[in-house]
């Protein structure tokens, strides 16, 4: 049900042969939510949190349990079977369900020489096998490359092409999330997945990084002079949404997101009927972390029952 569901939703047209994404049934009565590891990046950069205690603080201070993991944070565990069965036992005994590891610098996959390209195909692979051996749904990747768009175009369709059929054999989907350039067109990159044409390949859509002209997306700030616009994007992105990430930078005495217009992106989340989780990931700087990520999960919590 869920494979069928997708596939429609998706638009692909194709058999039940799809990996399972997250179920989409009904519009959600109570958002299901999930924690970021990168809402604690000063701390884990820091060292006053260890990665493998993450899972631990999301249920213990944040009422979370559900996570979706940084790969940069754990680099040096990568092809230990151990680790991940260790941390797995962890996450059972906490009762947290492990979402996604989100996969940065690991290789161009929109690389235009074929053998780079390949390269970060398999480095791109280990992760989904970390993400596999911890019951994690998909993984989250950079759709990046240099060139025309016309050359990225066809770049980018073999090397997440290769890289969503080898993640489907592990039981892992392959999520792209819009991080700047080129991934925040929606428009350019939905393109790219129906012409992949896989139904595990799908979107993670950023709130937040949907600056044309800058790396990595961030509109923290208001400086973007090229923003293909957050209620745009999402649009695009959601019908192939395998997870939501819900950005975050600033608030008001109110308790309002001041950067983002929160109220109509989490209105067109539940209008899409998608029933997935919905990641927490502050950002900001003015607030600590903690306070950052109860901000976010406050105002999700106090918005939902409100929309239509």
């Amino acid at each position: 049900m869920q494979r069928r569901r997708f596939v429609k939703r998706a638009g692909l047209g194709l058999a039940a042969a799809a990996l399972p994404l997250p179920a989409w049934t009904s519009p959600m009565e109570e958002p299901s939510l999930s924690l970021a590891q990168w809402s604690l990046h000063r701390a884990l950069f820091e060292g006053s949190l260890k990665a493998v205690d993450f899972p631990r603080v999301a249920v213990e201070t944040f009422e979370i349990r559900a996570v979706e993991y940084v790969n940069q944070f754990y680099t040096d565990h990568l092809g230990s079977t151990t680790f991940w069965r260790e941390l797995k036992a962890r996450t059972d005994a906490l009762g947290v369900t492990n979402l996604l590891i989100m996969i940065d610098d690991a290789g161009l996959l929109g690389d235009p020489a074929k053998t780079a390209r390949h390269n970060a195909v398999e480095a791109h692979l280990r992760w989904a096998d970390a993400a596999a051996q911890l019951g994690c749904h998909s993984i989250r990747v950079n759709a990046f490359g240099p060139g025309p768009r016309e050359a990225l175009r066809g770049a980018l369709t073999d090397g997440l092409g290769q890289l969503t059929e080898k993640a489907a054999a592990l039981g892992v989907n392959v999520l792209i999330e819009n991080h700047g350039f080129h991934t925040s067109d929606g428009a350019f990159i939905t393109g790219i997945i129906r012409e992949v044409g896989h139904p595990g390949l799908g979107t993670l859509p950023d709130f937040g990084n949907w600056c044309l002209n800058a790396e990595w997306g961030s509109t923290m700030g208001g400086n973007c002079s090229e923003n293909y616009g957050p209620e745009k994007g999402l649009a695009d992105f959601l019908p192939f949404a395998g997870g939501v990430s819900a950005k975050s930078y600033d608030f008001d005495a109110s308790g309002n997101e001041t950067l983002l217009p929160y109220r109509n992106l989490l209105q067109q989340v539940k209008d899409s009927g998608f029933t997935g989780h919905i990641g927490i990931e502050y950002e900001g700087s003015r607030l600590g972390e903690p306070e950052g990520i109860r901000a976010t999960k406050d105002l999700i919590l106090r918005l939902w029952p409100e929309l239509d």
